[in-house]
């Protein structure tokens, strides 16, 4: 049976779990890794509280009588965050790279509606670039599902039994017939950070983000999912209501930057991408499917 950590109306608190994050995991981290069986629940949580405003400003979500389809992953965090520095987690969370994530908004959540979390570490893979793993989260209402996502995360890894395979050429990118461009501002990874909760280095500053490898800050993957949704949402075709949403994390967005988002709308949803200036890389893409 699953491990399961219950909390009633509070999360747990980030600050004790990121000092946890920040120690040295005793296990190893090459070989075969077995991902536990950890949960966590968090019960009779309001949907509304301080943050939301900040956080429909700063994804750019139009206020509304309901939450964004993207806010549930911020409430979630702390649990996410809970389950990724269990002693019994074999890996270190600032080695886990987001691959991609998909929600499935089953009816529209209204603002300050109560909602019970639960989340959980899904099913394992070992591939090529190493082991992945699947992080499952599902809102209720008064007993009733009404949300959940997939998010699926990588621990880099390089498989001695498999020969190296030739870089295959990148597929040909497509290009959509709607475009509009996104200037991302320098400050937007500590803005999304204040306001979710996710404090990742990489995203914080340009010297932090360059002690793992990177020349400068890079944008929240679940910001630029929640901003292409929040733009999308203004568009002409865009349906309410129950929905699915797919998103793959490709390329990083460094800050500042601009990004060129492109979208189609057909009669059962919208294929979108967030490309980079040139058009010619994809930071992200996915598409949206009406239910």
């Amino acid at each position: 049976m699953p491990e399961t950590a219950t909390y009633h109306n509070a999360p747990p608190a980030l600050l004790p779990l990121y000092a946890k994050a920040l120690l040295r995991k005793s296990g190893k981290t090459s070989g075969d890794i077995t991902i536990p069986k950890l949960s966590a629940r968090l019960m009779g949580i309001n949907s509304s509280n301080s943050r939301l405003h900040r956080y429909e400003t700063i994804c750019g979500y139009q206020p509304h009588s309901r939450i964004p389809v993207t806010w549930p992953h911020v409430m979630a965090f702390p649990l996410h965050l809970k389950l990724l520095t269990e002693n019994t987690f074999p890996l270190p969370l600032l080695g886990l790279v987001h691959l991609g994530n998909t929600i499935t908004q089953y009816r529209e959540i209204g603002t300050g509606e109560n909602l019970d979390l639960h989340v959980r570490l899904g099913q394992q893979a070992r591939t090529r670039r190493g082991i992945e793993f699947d992080l499952i989260t599902e809102a209720y209402s008064a007993g009733k599902l009404v949300w959940e996502e997939s998010s699926v995360t990588l621990f880099r890894q390089t498989n001695d039994q498999e020969p190296p395979r030739r870089k295959a050429a990148p597929p040909k990118l497509e290009h959509y017939p709607n475009t509009l461009s996104i200037e991302v501002h320098e400050s937007i990874g500590r803005q999304y950070a204040r306001v979710s909760g996710d404090s990742n280095p990489i995203h914080m500053h340009a010297l932090s983000a360059k002690v793992f490898g990177f020349p400068r800050a890079i944008a929240h993957g679940m910001w630029s999912k929640a901003h292409v949704l929040a733009v999308l949402e203004q568009q002409k075709g865009w349906k309410s209501g129950p929905l699915r949403v797919t998103c793959q994390f490709k390329k990083p967005l460094f800050l500042p930057g601009t990004a060129q988002l492109d979208w189609q709308t057909d009669h059962s949803g919208m294929d979108y991408q967030l490309l980079n200036n040139k058009g010619d890389a994809p930071h992200l893409s996915g598409r949206i499917d009406w239910l």
